[in-house]
């Protein structure tokens, strides 16, 4: 560990203990894995060098939304198997590890890879089993069973798809062709029904960690209350609910997923506060509507799971200048945030370097920085009891307050808050 007077703001992030809450299997692989998965699976990549991807698919900057997606085609192709799925987490859990993460929750698609060669429980057994690779790798280091560290903990977080098309998967095309006749909301419908059982039959019934239910993809035209019986299902199963909402549609997108389907997060929200965004001709005082519904939000601490590069990457407003992201007005309005990486692979990123940008963009105090680590912790849907949360996050606020004096905090991050 650098002296405190040689440190840097990104040494003292690197030290802390830290969480990712948001961060999705299929955008996370390491570029090395992928290329070999692909060439034993058959997969035909526009590269087969990390330099090559880098440079025609997981690029620094996206023109747009998809763009950024593109990757996905690859990734997914490639974990179709139990092996890939386990490895592929593994992996994931491992990178986030070596960074000072210690709390992560992996969401993916369950239904992007099943097949007639796979079912729902074993692409979930498989993402289970690389979970429990790490944590029993993890947590016998020196420095954790020393109690130096905290241990290693991660659960699983399932998406049901707001929309998909037949060739995403051959599960989805399934449900095409059974459901053939029905409006294309039902669809998807049934398919989020679907999974939510398994979510909470795999939770309750396997004891698998399952610990949340995320809601993904287009808002627009897909509204978050199609999927309103399939929330039911996972909130009676006291499941943690999460749901993308406010990132390409406005406002009242965010206020559907809190009242409609129970969320105890918002992923994005990135026009929470923005009443220029609102359309619902209904709503005739936007800038009141805001204030009433940010109001809400706060004082339920109903928690925002932030990812600043991947919406600088898909977000044409943010893209030239990090400082017109909301995030600072979070802050200011002390809303519960936590910062997340979304995507490792597609965004090139890591939590150091997210906490960092944030940091840096938006001069935050060394009790601002605090505030958003405890978040992620405190709100997270951790896999157990309520007390041995209670004791895990105690555990973790002692050695972030130790990291914090070692390195003269407050010399580092005088901040304005």
């Amino acid at each position: 560990m650098p002296s405190s007077n040689s440190a840097t703001v990104q040494d003292l992030i690197a030290a802390l203990p830290k969480t990712d809450l948001h961060v999705h299997l299929d955008g996370s692989l390491r570029l090395s894995s992928l290329i070999e998965l692909a060439a034993a699976a058959g997969v035909e990549l526009p590269s087969k060098t990390e330099e090559g991807l880098r440079e025609k698919v997981f690029k620094p900057n996206y023109r747009n939304l998809g763009e950024y997606l593109e990757g996905f085609r690859y990734t997914v192709a490639v974990l179709q198997t139990k092996e890939s799925l386990e490895r592929a987490t593994y992996e994931l859990c491992e990178d986030a590890w070596k960074e000072g993460v210690c709390y992560l929750e992996i969401r993916f698609a369950p239904q992007l890879h099943v097949s007639p060669k796979l079912s729902l429980d074993e692409v979930v057994k498989s993402v289970a089993a690389g979970i429990a690779r790490a944590e029993r790798t993890f947590n016998a280091e020196e420095r954790v069973v020393k109690g130096e560290w905290p241990v290693f903990r991660a659960g699983i977080i399932f998406c049901a798809l707001r929309m998909f098309m037949p060739e995403f998967s051959a599960c989805y095309r399934g449900y095409f062709d059974a459901c053939g006749y029905s409006p294309r909301n039902e669809v998807f419908a049934r398919a989020g029904l679907d999974l939510a059982r398994a979510a909470a039959h795999l939770k309750i019934v396997e004891g698998l960690p399952v610990v949340g239910f995320d809601l993904a993809g287009q808002e627009k035209g897909y509204p978050a209350d199609t999927h309103e019986e399939a929330f039911q299902v996972v909130h009676e199963a006291f499941l943690g609910k999460t749901v993308h909402a406010g990132e390409d549609y406005g406002p009242e997108s965010i206020f559907m997923a809190i009242g409609d389907l129970h969320a105890d997060r918002i992923g994005h929200g990135t026009w929470l506060l923005d009443p220029q965004r609102i359309s619902d001709k209904s709503i005739p005082d936007p800038a009141g509507y805001i204030e009433r519904l940010a109001q809400y939000v706060a004082d339920r601490r109903i928690t925002i799971e932030v990812c600043l590069t991947s919406n600088q990457q898909t977000v044409p407003e943010l893209a030239g200048d990090l400082k017109h992201h909301p995030f600072g007005q979070f802050v200011r309005r002390r809303l519960s945030t936590t910062i997340a990486t979304d995507n490792r692979l597609v965004s090139n990123t890591t939590v150091t370097r997210e906490l960092l940008r944030a940091v840096t963009t938006f001069s935050l105090s060394k009790k601002e920085l605090h505030d958003i680590l405890t978040y992620g912790f405190k709100r997270s849907f951790f896999p157990g009891r309520y007390l041995d949360k209670r004791a895990y996050v105690r555990h973790v606020i002692d050695v972030m307050d130790r990291v914090f004096d070692s390195f003269d905090a407050d010399r580092l991050l005088p901040g304005h808050g």
